[in-house]
């Protein structure tokens, strides 16, 4: 049967199974860099859109090659191949995710590597391109990444990566055309990132630079590049020897107490309350989430808890030192000021709650289409105008009237229920 052979490679030469695999095939394919110097008799395919070069690959009677950059098995054409009916056999170099750590002298087991290829969200169908073209060095459309972190059609990849960047003190970026080091720098405005620019890595023009993001934003960068985005202010992701790779296991548990958290006359979301909040705002990694009206913080500590990213939007100068205090180490941003004023300049949310500002501020949040938009309301007669604001805006809006009652201790021993006041949670979701 003939056999399709992956080859990584990282800038040094071919192993005797990687040569070997070379002499014997018909027909290679490979970028025009891989290519170039290569001695060899079979047919040379340059790569170019991968789906047509993954069909030739599949059609060609005969042994095949394909060469790939770094380790092709991670983001690579491994996956398309296999979704092809391949089964490739694999000799794998080093990535260049691997290769950019260790340029920097950095452990990266504490590390989320993400791709700026991907899809807007995802759940969303897949786009035309798959999400490996770093390693197949295949064109992308451009993408038009605005200050503000939001992106253009063709830009959902960069903008859920950069979700992860500003959520997560150590992250690498595998960038592609239009999504690399100059588009991270300008979506993370406002959030304080070092980055450090791995350029054409393996090669005699290989070049390592650490740059701030503002920085970053204004020079020019040398294609292909993986960047390492890490927050100086959480150097130690990992202070002790871990057991799991990437962002960790989550959070032990959720709607926390409100003794966990510092508040003023017990001005918090109760922990019931929090609990239907989150599973209707469904924080996760690649997310931003608005916090707006965030009192002391806490429905901003436990979607950052869950990898989301998360702005909470405050005007009360009194509670800004409590979400300061509550959001330590979570890399939450705060931002005080008037909503729905201050809104105007921040990055596009995926979800937003808003604890407080009524039906304008509602209205505003709705306008910037967020997934998912979720309000809390102590009274009955502001469920209506809720709703509506939620209805108008085309949401597929619904409401609930929470009530606990909590086991309290009698001086015998005995217990009473302790009821919390209802709250009346109201919330959309784009169809």
């Amino acid at each position: 049967m003939p056999q399709v052979t992956v080859v990584g490679h990282d800038g040094g030469g071919f192993g005797a199974a990687a040569g070997a695999a070379l002499a014997r095939a018909t027909l290679v394919a490979g970028g025009e860099r891989h290519l170039s110097g290569l001695d060899v008799s079979a047919e040379c395919l340059v790569m170019g859109p991968v789906a047509p070069v993954v069909a030739r690959v599949a059609a060609h009677d005969g042994d095949a090659v394909v060469l790939a950059s770094g380790d092709p098995g991670f983001f690579g054409i491994v996956a398309a191949l296999r979704r092809a009916g391949i089964e490739p056999v694999v000799i794998p170099a080093v990535s260049s995710v691997a290769a950019a750590f260790a340029r920097a002298g950095l452990p990266w087991d504490d590390a989320l590597v993400v791709s700026a290829h991907g899809r807007d969200r995802v759940d969303a169908p897949a786009r035309r391109h798959d999400p490996f073209l770093w390693t197949l060095e295949v064109p992308m459309a451009t993408s038009s990444v605005h200050a503000n972190g939001s992106s253009g059609p063709h830009g959902g990849g960069l903008r859920r990566a950069v979700n992860v960047c500003r959520a997560y003190p150590k992250v690498a970026v595998l960038t592609a055309p239009g999504s690399g080091p100059a588009e991270l720098g300008a979506a993370l405005a406002g959030w304080e990132r070092t980055l450090v620019v791995a350029e054409r890595l393996g090669t005699p023009q290989e070049r390592l630079v650490t740059v701030e993001a503002a920085q970053a934003h204004t020079a020019g960068w040398a294609d292909p590049n993986v960047v390492l985005v890490l927050d100086p202010t959480r150097p130690d992701v990992r202070p002790g020897p871990g057991w799991i790779a990437g962002a960790g296991p989550g959070p032990a548990g959720w709607a926390l107490p409100e003794a966990a958290y510092a508040h003023r006359d017990s001005m918090i979301t109760k922990a019931e309350v929090r609990a239907y909040v989150l599973a209707r705002l469904g924080p996760r990694i690649g997310d931003l989430v608005w916090d707006v009206g965030a009192g002391s913080g806490s429905v901003a500590v436990e979607c950052a808890r869950f990898g989301a990213a998360v702005l909470a939007v405050e005007r009360d100068p009194a509670a800004l030192p409590l979400i300061t205090a509550n959001t330590a180490g979570l890399g939450v941003r705060l931002v005080a000021g008037d909503a729905p004023g201050c809104l105007a300049g921040l990055p596009e949310p995926d979800a937003v709650f808003v604890g407080g500002g009524g039906p304008p501020v509602l209205a505003a949040c709705a306008a910037r289409r967020p997934s998912r938009l979720v309000t809390a309301v102590a009274g009955v007669e502001r469920v209506g105008p809720a709703l509506a604001v939620l209805s108008a805006a085309g949401y597929r809006a619904e409401g609930v009237q929470l009530q606990a009652a909590r086991l309290s201790v009698l001086p015998d021993g005995a217990h009473r229920l302790a009821a919390t006041n209802p709250v009346f949670v109201v919330s959309g979701e784009l169809p």
